[in-house]
């Protein structure tokens, strides 16, 4: 009776649940019990293999409870094949052992699978399998398992080798830094004579050399700009050393970088030079016209159109950072990665808006900003998902003026609140439908105004103000003073301290608006109800009021969700395992997001954030069904506080 000991650890629901399966349904309970005797419940923790690659196959799994990935180990990496769920079983892809096919060589079972979460399951061996295939509902249930992973395994070879083909063709997305950086590197010495740098240069036909300490650490680089600037416009001359005129702490970047990730770093940080670093050391160097002279999307000519534009010009920005969006989304760039480089192009707009604002009210004679101000963005600009223009979403923050001139300053600002929405509209900016916009009252004041209202939102925690506050904590400054900035910020973790009530009620709201649960694995989809999905709603908005949430209780304000994610981390509020998790689960969303958005928009249809399972990729539907689940999961944890 020792082999029936396990049976007594079954919950009621999951012996029903076999009592019900196809393999063993319509049995005797003489031979129910004789069979379910032969299997074994096998639990695994969260991450736990639950079969390794070149492993025998001794049988089928049972999911009954939990979450199993079915994947490739590549690199160090996984490439999910498959994500199973309670219900369904793990091994088919080994039913030709049990056919009589089985092969004496292991080395064809090369996938592997692994418990997403704590999972039990029961383990049917052959025999079993054997002992009920005479049962026509057990062979027409097996057929149709195999013909469906069939299906979808097709699928998604079909859709992986369509991607390989676009990404064969597609530079930015394959190619590495090693394959374009320029080796060896040409080193000099802290202590060496400019004049003898700048010989070396000549000698070795190079743009720049780098620094080295004693111990062949990287300390700085050195330009022919750097030269001109620093030497030959100061006049400078014997006596001047490499340490002088040096660039220290220069950007690097590693030898397995993506291409696209060096033009992002020249495009960004206004740079021409980046050493390539393997294991601490310098290998290499990679120049922005090695990568000019490779591909040219005409990424660094929109920087120079962005600060070049006035008023009258502004308006044609729009189509040539939409055109750099269509390269990226194209090119396969990762989502994340993609937004980065959209919302730093999105940032430099709108703080020339700014500048053209300031400009404007020179010019009608209203004179310089009469005290220190600093100026906002919120909404998807504040979060950096931006990658369309969207509906303006701002604020203006200004330093408490004297009492006497507080009428001055009062109206300064209402005109540089309106000359800023006028200047983002005509970048393509539409204006904000809910008047979130520095131009109205309520979304400007001094940094007293600003308390008494993060105050008022405390003290009378309606729905609207709730609303309001999850959009405004969003918030990032992208122009004015630092120091008013560091005390706006200070002033506004000190309300969110003093309005736990507010926090609630927030949570309460938050509560009833659950991440919906795709229950079933995702082939099942189509036979569900639940045919699309509004994924702002149902996925990133979840996301980012609990991120908000667990940040404000840990005095942490504003910052991008993967900012967020990463701060939590380092706090414990989060696991490594949870971040992780999260900024997958971030990715996939965003990437599926922006996809359809941008379809939507060549094809000049109405963009909408709902999302229609029929026209997702099998793969895609499998990974939006893990990411909810890792949302809802971050969704309970915050609501439990």
């Amino acid at each position: 009776m020792a082999r029936f000991g396990w049976m007594m650890h079954l919950e009621n629901n999951e012996l029903n649940v076999i009592r019900k399966h196809p393999l063993f349904v319509g049995l005797e309970e003489s031979e129910f019990s004789e069979l379910l005797g032969a299997c074994a419940l096998k639990h695994y923790e969260k991450a736990e293999k639950v079969l390794y690659s070149k492993t025998p196959r001794e049988g089928l799994l049972l999911i009954l409870k939990g979450v199993a990935e079915v994947f490739v180990s590549r690199s160090n990496q996984r490439e999910v094949l498959e994500v199973l769920q309670k219900d369904d079983m793990i091994g088919f892809s080994s039913l030709a052992d049990f056919l009589g096919e089985k092969a004496d060589n292991p080395e064809r079972y090369t996938v592997e699978v692994r418990a997403v979460e704590d999972s039990t399951c029961l383990h049917i061996p052959y025999p079993v399998i054997e002992a009920r295939w005479h049962d026509p509902v057990v062979r027409d249930f097996v057929l149709r398992q195999a013909t469906v992973r069939l299906r979808d395994i097709y699928a998604s070879f079909a859709e992986q080798v369509k991607l390989a083909n676009q990404w064969g063709e597609s530079e930015p997305f394959i190619r590495r830094i090693q394959d374009v950086m320029m080796e060896p590197i040409v080193v000099v010495d802290i202590e060496d004579d400019v004049q003898d740098v700048a010989e070396i240069m000549v000698q070795k036909s190079t743009s720049s050399v780098v620094v080295l300490n004693d111990s062949d650490q990287l300390i700085g680089i050195i330009t022919e700009k750097d030269l001109v600037q620093r030497v030959i416009a100061k006049g400078l001359g014997i006596g001047t050393i490499a340490k002088d005129v040096m660039t220290p702490h220069p950007y690097i970047i590693s030898r397995d970088a993506y291409y696209y990730e060096a033009m992002s770093s020249f495009l960004m940080n206004g740079i021409k030079h980046l050493p390539v670093m393997d294991g601490g050391r310098v290998i290499g160097m990679v120049t922005l016209s090695d990568l000019l002279r490779k591909k040219n999307r005409g990424m660094m000519g929109i920087l120079q159109s962005v600060e070049e534009s006035t008023a009258e010009t502004f308006h044609e920005l729009k189509p040539a950072m939409y055109d750099v969006l269509g390269h990226l989304i194209s090119d396969g760039i990762p989502t994340v990665h993609t937004l980065d480089v959209m919302t730093k192009l999105y940032d430099r707009v709108v703080r020339h808006a700014v500048v053209l604002a300031l400009q404007s009210l020179r010019e009608k004679g209203e004179g310089e900003p009469p005290v220190a101000f600093a100026w906002y963005m919120m909404g998807s600009g504040g979060r950096g998902e931006q990658f369309m223009l969207t509906d303006q979403d701002h604020f203006l923050v200004y330093a408490d003026p004297d009492s006497a001139k507080k009428q001055e300053v009062t109206s300064y600002f209402e005109k540089l609140g309106k000359e800023i929405v006028t200047h983002l509209e005509l970048a393509g900016y539409k204006r904000c439908q809910g008047l979130m916009m520095a131009s109205e009252a309520v979304w400007r004041g001094t940094l007293t105004g600003w308390q008494d209202r993060l105050r008022g939102w405390g003290l009378r925690a309606t729905n609207d103000n709730l609303l309001l506050a999850h959009n405004f904590l969003s918030f990032r400054c992208l122009y004015g003073d630092e120091v008013l900035h560091d005390q706006f910020v200070k002033m506004v973790k000190e309300q969110m301290t003093t309005s736990r009530i507010f926090l609630y009620r927030m949570a309460e709201i938050e509560k009833e608006t659950p991440v919906p649960m795709l229950d079933h694995p995702i082939r099942a989809l189509f036979r569900m109800k639940r045919e699309a999905i509004d994924i702002k709603k149902h996925a990133l908005f979840p996301l980012h009021h609990c991120l908000q949430l667990l940040a404000a209780q840990h005095e942490m304000i504003g910052g991008k969700p993967l900012e967020l994610i990463e701060k939590l981390k380092e706090k414990n509020v989060l696991s490594a395992q949870t971040a992780e998790d999260l900024r997958f689960a971030y990715e996939v969303v965003l990437r599926i997001r922006v996809e359809k958005a941008w379809n939507a928009y060549q094809l000049n249809e109405a963009t909408t954030s709902e999302i229609q399972f029929s026209h997702l990729r099998t793969k895609d539907k499998e990974e939006l069904m893990m990411a909810l689940k890792t949302i809802r999961s971050l969704q309970n944890q915050t609501l439990a506080f």
